[in-house]
């Protein structure tokens, strides 16, 4: 597997944790109540769009880059 390869698999990795963390954090903040979840799960998909926008450029940066 070339870094190439292994850089967009950890960036998708992050991508779904960010977003599934952040779904939590914002479903969990409606039944507990607590402000520090929402922030937390507000921050996290913030972080997922950052992230995603990463992942487009990293693809357009590197496309002539083989993934051996």
């Amino acid at each position: 597997m070339s870094l190439k390869a292994f850089h967009l698999v950890f960036i998708i990795l992050s991508i779904l944790f960010t977003v599934m963390f952040g779904i939590w954090g914002v479903m969990n903040h409606g039944s507990s109540g607590q402000t520090a979840e929402l922030v937390m799960g507000i921050l996290s998909l913030i972080g997922t769009v950052g992230l995603s926008i990463y992942l487009y450029f990293f693809l357009k940066k590197f496309k002539h880059i083989s993934y051996l």
